[in-house]
């Protein structure tokens, strides 16, 4: 099976965990509102303001799928870790602990989830009447991100990398130098001619 390329929205980054069952995403995102819910008569969104988080509780979150209890990674234990970073709240996780975990990473590697969500409580939020969109301005506690079937957010994404991507990082960075020196020779050489 091979893995997931990044999607194009993320930013290309170093594994934060070395790990054969390495999975990034973003659980939430900044300024970007989503529906939160349709009455058939009016529509009603909410966004994530991008200083939400600061002085958020984030301790021991754990990493779960569609937030149904079974924990696949967690803070504490050191397979999971956030990030708050100009996009959103950045997720990535070692999924090797156990024989479910390494299961929900193939499922994430065979393109069969694709996205994730957040579980928060909220200290603080605004409500645009015109646009009916909910503000969070501050977040009280986060609890979980979780891969999901179907997000609030269709702008968050998990993807899989495996432990090959390092590899064929290096392998062209070898190549890249390689290709370098065959020009600095052909060069010396046809200067000395």
């Amino acid at each position: 099976m091979s893995p997931l390329l990044i999607p194009p929205t993320m930013e290309a980054r170093k594994k934060k965990i070395e790990s054969n069952y390495y999975v990034e995403g973003y659980a939430t995102t900044f300024n970007e509102p989503y529906l939160l819910w349709d009455t058939g008569e009016t529509k009603y969104y909410e966004q994530i303001d991008r200083k939400a988080f600061k002085d958020a509780d984030m301790s021991d979150v754990i990493f779960q799928y569609n937030h149904e209890g079974r924990v696949y990674a967690r803070l504490s234990n050191q397979t999971l870790g956030l990030e708050v970073d100009k996009h959103g709240l950045f997720v990535y996780a070692d999924l090797s602990r156990t024989e479910g975990a390494k299961d929900l990473y193939s499922d994430i590697a065979a393109g069969m989830i694709t996205k994730m969500s957040w579980a928060f409580t909220v200290a603080e939020q605004s409500f645009d009447r015109d646009t009916h969109t909910f503000t969070i301005l501050k977040i009280r506690k986060v609890y979980d991100v979780s891969a999901v079937s179907i997000p609030a957010n269709p702008d968050t994404e998990i993807s899989a990398r495996a432990m090959i991507d390092g590899v064929i990082e290096q392998a062209l960075m070898e190549d890249k130098k390689r290709r370098i020196e065959i020009l600095k020779l052909k060069t010396l050489i046809e200067e000395t001619r």
